[in-house]
């Protein structure tokens, strides 16, 4: 629970504003980022390893619903793993996401400087996390109402692009069957990729401070929000492999793009970029959110800086918690690699959901947080080699921190 003597956040979000934050953190990651990698780890199996990466998903979003509904406090699994494992679980899960999703913010920072003016692409990244930080400042109303203008905008375009690339002569089904490049490993590590673009719904249970009636809204609100993410991914998905094949999928830096000039229509190109860096502008705003709630409940536990824990008192936001992380995020992001961002954001949030379905397994009905636990594990270790050492190096970090603090030895 929220310690008594510390400020708390408004409660001002809906169903609708929750469901298009959630959304507008999914969109923007999954179709204009993750589909390349994921081609080039499966190959024609990349489609395998989206149905994988959605069971997870899927599993991960009904533990989460349970947790948030009983525990409706900014944080997420930090607060779940706290409260139903040990402090010890529950600052490695905060740890684990705040770290991971600050990869991610880089991320969608970059895509939008890569798809916009890509000769000085760091430059517009930290514009953009500076810009959207300022935003998140003025109060969260106003983000979910850009996330919401955003969320039209990107999926009107999806679907004009589906329907381009569907209709056009080139498109060929048979670019979709599994073939000789398929394995099990790479399969496996697409969806550990894909993940990636699954992992908005987590922004829905750290706001959960700011959800009115959150035990009935949260559940709803990730139900919906996944539901519409999985059929828009899945669609897209088989439109792309159709239209380029895997390894055509597997070397585009923009797919979107790439797909549309393959299907003879290449005067959508320029807006299909457009939609890409407003898709990332969505995600990122998204992100920075709910990175600044965590760790904004971390400082209220002193695992952080105790200052971060200060809310606005006209805003109702946590404001030195969203300035500190736009700072961090705006430096990440004038250095980091967009693909390799991805494989370290994903380690640490699948972390974060193992914790989340560790949490979820004590409450009874033990299948999906099984499912779910099994899976965030095996698609964490099963990452490029690269993401997973660097994660890894990382998470211990994060765990001898705590366990040298003086905040563990008097059990906060």
């Amino acid at each position: 629970m929220t310690p008594p003597d510390e400020p708390v956040l408004y409660r001002r979000l809906g169903l609708r504003d929750t469901v298009t934050l959630g959304l507008g953190s999914m969109v923007g990651a999954g179709i204009f980022v993750a589909l390349s990698p994921a081609a080039a780890a499966a190959g024609t199996g990349m489609l395998l390893g989206l149905a994988i990466a959605a069971v997870v998903a899927v599993c991960n979003a009904m533990s989460s619903a349970r947790l948030a509904a009983r525990y409706p406090q900014s944080g997420g699994t930090y607060v779940y793993g706290r409260e139903r494992l040990s402090p010890f679980w529950g600052h490695t899960a905060g740890w684990s996401f705040v770290v991971g999703k600050t990869a991610s913010c880089a991320a969608m920072a970059l895509t939008v400087g890569y798809y916009t003016w890509p000769e000085h692409a760091n430059t517009v990244a930290v514009a953009a996390v500076l810009a959207l930080t300022a935003l998140s400042y003025a109060g969260v109303q106003r983000s979910a109402a850009l996330t919401r203008v955003i969320v039209a905008v990107v999926l009107t375009l999806l679907a004009v692009v589906v329907a381009v690339l569907l209709g056009s002569g080139d498109a060929d089904a048979a670019r979709l069957a599994p073939g000789a490049d398929v394995t099990p490993y790479g399969v496996l590590q697409s969806a550990g990729l894909l993940f990636f673009a699954f992992a908005g719904y987590a922004r829905i249970a750290t706001l959960g401070e700011e959800v009115r009636d959150p035990a009935r809204t949260i559940p709803r609100a990730i139900a919906v929000a996944l539901g519409i993410a999985l059929v828009v991914y899945a669609v897209v998905a088989v439109s792309v492999l159709a239209q380029l094949g895997s390894s055509g999928l597997a070397a585009a830096a923009a797919p979107l793009s790439e797909a549309v000039r393959a299907a003879g229509v290449p005067a959508l190109s320029p807006v299909v970029a457009v939609g890409a860096a407003i898709a990332a502008l969505g995600a990122l705003l998204a992100l920075l959110l709910g990175v600044s709630r965590t760790t904004l409940a971390m400082a209220r536990d002193r695992y952080l800086p105790h200052t971060l824990a200060a809310v606005h008192p006209r805003h109702g936001t946590p404001h030195h918690a969203e300035i500190a992380v736009g700072v961090v995020v705006a430096l990440v992001a004038a250095v980091v690699d967009v693909r390799s961002a991805i494989g370290f954001s994903s380690f640490g949030v699948l972390l974060y959901y193992a914790i989340a379905n560790a949490a979820a397994w004590t409450l009874g009905a033990r299948l999906v947080p099984a499912v779910g636990l099994i899976g965030c594990l095996t698609l964490a270790f099963t990452l490029p080699a690269a993401a997973v050492g660097a994660g890894a190096a990382v998470v211990v970090v994060g765990m001898i921190a705590y366990t040298t603090s003086g905040a563990s030895r008097n059990g906060v």
